[in-house]
């Protein structure tokens, strides 16, 4: 937008000196003669208005041949001066002044700004929509040859980020931001200037995890897309052996998010089998070992099994798989795998394929419009509760402890990594595996059950255990070690160690995230 303002401004500036040097010309030649009608500077001002507006009242005219020249060009810019006029005045009417107009009678409404119109940005709009209906889509610009009408209200105006913000003066409704390009330097850059906007900015990145700053969220479609998988598919207790097939962008996020979420029961240990280019990974998270079996399945721990080799040379653990997730970046290879799986192999076990389309009969999953909703962007429900949960941590602690603002990105994410939980604890206490969305009543219920049985010390301790672990395996994946000492530093913590080691304060920390569900329960009513 800079740039454009820019363009016009030197434009604007070129025509004001060509018009100056053309009417000191006029006036220079006509004053000259005896006979002409234009004497003064204020005629020729008079005689090339009237000209240029096309009116031509005749009371003046140049006498000179270079007057009349000069006349003549007035007489050639006239109709494109018009024209242009008319244009810009339409432009920023239909642009800017138009639509401005309309928000001010709309401020009441909780306003979405899209600054990008694409694919991904036209779904989340159309899901906002379907689940706010006080909201007032807003677009920073049309996207490149598009001609559909989309099926929900909306206003299309040229107009910056800030100055949104500032039209919007209602208190009452909320406004909110949103960054899509598919180009991270610019969106990164783009969201950063905005860190000073009194309102949530949400920037997507194809690149890293999830950020919080401040008001800037940054998020990216590979961490959304686990995070809708497994919340859709969340683990069974009786699968055992999982096969990933693809480990690049969408296959790690998925393992990532198995690994901080897939903790079932005590019990239960799960075999991932990798199959893909997994050396990258395993040297940012290189102390893996500590928690899992390393390409050996064991019977104590969860297991983590890494392939170079092709899948298709894997016909005894794919026909043992309780699951099979095709996760290949590239969606047609996607299909062609799960082709030549259904065809060639005897498969057991569920297979579930990353894929936009749909198809009758295939369990599928990452389509735009599972990915692209206000609870895996906005995540208003997720992160009341990693907030919640950091409350309910500070009370039940008798060391000082931070507030959610005072939090740095990690420690947030360990909170919201707990809130993610919520869901399996719900399955686990309940004993209802057809669970997949947390309700009211069904949070309510487990944690009435979770008052029942928390008395009973072992099944208590069980609960305690059963978080320990997956609070472990959060900082062992960030590269934590143990230390007598807490040094965020050194990203060392004197509670990363085996459940029975803890102390008994230590080991009553663990119930914060189970308590939160009498919390949850109330805000989900």
């Amino acid at each position: 937008m800079k740039v454009r303002k820019n363009i016009y401004l030197h434009l604007i500036v070129f025509i004001g000196l060509v018009y100056l040097i053309l009417l000191t010309i006029l006036y220079c030649s006509e004053s000259a003669s005896s006979d002409a009608m234009i004497q003064t500077f204020g005629d020729a001002l008079w005689y090339s208005l009237v000209t240029l507006t096309t009116v031509g009242y005749g009371d003046l005219l140049p006498v000179t041949p270079l007057g009349h020249a000069v006349g003549m060009i007035f007489l050639l810019l006239s109709a494109g001066m018009m024209v242009t006029l008319f244009g810009a005045v339409l432009s920023f009417v239909t642009s800017e002044g138009l639509p401005l107009l309309l928000l001010s009678l709309q401020r009441y409404k909780n306003w979405y700004y899209f600054a990008d119109c694409g694919v991904e940005s036209n779904t989340l709009a159309a899901n906002i929509y379907k689940e706010d209906a006080n909201a007032l889509i807003i677009f920073g610009e049309k996207r490149n040859g598009q001609n559909e009408i989309p099926d929900y209200p909306c206003i299309y105006v040229n107009a910056s980020p800030d100055k949104i913000v500032k039209k919007k003066k209602e208190k009452g409704a909320k406004c909110k931001v949103f960054l899509m390009k598919e180009n991270d330097i610019g969106v990164n850059s783009r969201a950063v200037n905005l860190h000073e906007l009194p309102v949530e900015v949400y920037a997507r990145t194809t690149n890293g995890r999830d950020k919080l700053s401040g008001n800037i969220n940054f998020f990216h479609s590979y961490e959304c897309c686990a995070r809708q998988y497994w919340r859709s598919k969340p683990l069974c207790m009786h699968e055992n052996v999982i096969v990933l097939i693809g480990f690049g962008n969408y296959g790690q996020s998925i393992l990532e998010r198995a690994i901080l979420n897939n903790i079932v029961s005590v019990e239960q240990h799960v075999a991932y089998h990798i199959f893909g280019n997994v050396g990258e990974f395993l040297a940012i998270h290189y102390r893996l070992g500590e928690l899992f079996s390393l390409n050996e399945e064991s019977q104590v721990r969860d297991s983590l099994l890494f392939y170079d080799r092709s899948w298709a040379e894997s016909h005894t653990i794919l026909e043992r798989a309780d699951r099979i997730i095709i996760c290949v970046d590239d969606e047609q290879e996607g299909w062609s795998i799960f082709w030549t799986l259904n065809k060639y192999y005897r498969v057991s076990g569920r297979v579930d394929l990353r894929s936009s389309r749909r198809a009758p009969g295939i369990s599928y999953f990452g389509a735009n419009e599972d990915i692209y909703t206000s609870q895996q962007i906005i995540r208003t429900d997720l992160n009341k509760a990693a907030v919640t949960i950091n409350e309910i941590f500070r009370k039940s602690v008798s060391y000082p402890t931070l507030r959610w603002d005072e939090l740095d990105d990690l420690h947030r994410q360990s909170k919201i990594a707990a809130a993610d939980h919520l869901l399996m604890k719900t399955r686990i206490l309940l004993h209802d595996e057809t669970i997949t969305v947390l309700t009211s009543s069904a949070v309510k219920k487990a944690y009435d059950k979770y008052r029942k049985t928390k008395y009973q010390e072992t099944v208590r301790e069980m609960y305690r255990k059963l978080d320990h672990i997956r609070w472990l395996r959060f900082y062992i994946f960030y590269n934590w070690s143990y230390g007598a000492v807490r040094d965020d530093e050194a990203r060392q913590h004197p509670m990363l160690c085996p459940y029975e080691e803890l102390t008994p304060e230590q080991r009553h920390e663990r119930d914060a995230a189970w308590e939160l569900m009498g919390n949850l329960s109330l805000e989900l009513e």
